[in-house]
């Protein structure tokens, strides 16, 4: 029986730490701020907002929201992310995604200052990551880290393997595994043989957003699973990319859904926002 990692309770330990971080820096007079803006009132972007505040204010994050309309102009928008670039107050800003059709979401997050990318998206963002240079990190990834680290896991000279390959997930989460050592395979829908790549993995880290799509078939005995999707099943109820019920018995650790990355999405955005007055402090 694989032991679960539990995303609930390493998030909210990286929260007391930041939380105690933001305290300290607040005595000596820094404040933090982050700008989340909003178009539209898509109901799961308002509940990841939602959550993306509360964070803010049990940490002692101020948070500035911008709730703005579905029908906004693209000028309009690119208008008040280049405001809040000029802000000194505002040390992060978040454009919650996705947008509607008629707004070009590669242009707005190419708007956001890189120095204010706490999502991490901006092409210089991604571009620092890859060259191992300073700089704010994909959060779905970075939290990934963090359960494995914080739960023991070693990743020096582990075989790991990705399954599916976005900008958000799979590709940073490669450079980062291999800034750990880990030894890297990214498959995606046109690999072949994809359960040999992946039976030979000793970290399984699937991100491809179907449902339940990898069985016991597809995973090593004794490899530690992460499950980066989150889907409803016929019963409504939450799951995963990875089908639990026959991924548990074979792997020695793995992320249940809900309660596993999810959690953790939120914790290092949080870490993204004091790690942008961590660099300043710094320099």
């Amino acid at each position: 029986m694989a032991r679960l990692i539990d995303g609930k309770e390493i998030s909210k330990q990286i929260k007391d730490e930041l939380k105690e971080e933001v305290g300290r820096l607040s005595r000596k007079g820094v404040k933090i701020c982050l700008a989340v803006i909003q178009v539209g009132k898509d109901p799961a972007s308002s509940v990841y907002v939602n959550n993306k505040k509360k964070a803010c204010a049990y940490i002692g994050i101020d948070s500035r929201a911008y709730e703005l309309p579905e029908n906004i102009s693209e000028e309009e928008l690119v208008g008040l992310v280049e405001r809040l670039n000029a802000d000194d107050s505002v040390n992060g800003i978040l454009v919650q995604l996705p947008l509607p059709a008629h707004i070009d979401e590669d242009r707005i997050i190419r708007t956001i200052s890189p120095d204010k990318d706490v999502d991490g998206f901006h092409p210089v963002s991604v571009g620092r990551l890859w060259l191992g240079e300073k700089g704010f990190v994909s959060c779905t990834p970075a939290g990934i880290i963090e359960l494995l680290k914080r739960s023991g896991v070693e990743i020096e000279g582990k075989e790991c393997v990705i399954v599916g390959r976005s900008n958000i997930v799979g590709k940073p989460m490669a450079a980062l595994l291999l800034r750990e050592n880990g030894t890297v395979t990214v498959t995606h829908s046109r690999t072949e043989d994809l359960k040999e790549v992946t039976k030979r993995a000793d970290i399984l880290i699937v991100a491809i957003g179907k449902k339940e799509f990898i069985t016991s078939e597809y995973i090593k005995e004794g490899a530690v699973v992460i499950d980066v999707g989150i889907h409803r099943d016929e019963n409504n109820h939450l799951c995963g990319d990875v089908n639990f019920t026959q991924a548990e018995p074979l792997a020695s650790a793995i992320t249940p859904v809900p309660g596993g990355v999810g959690p953790m999405t939120i914790a290092m955005l949080m870490n993204n926002c004091v790690e942008s007055v961590r660099s300043q402090e710094e320099s």
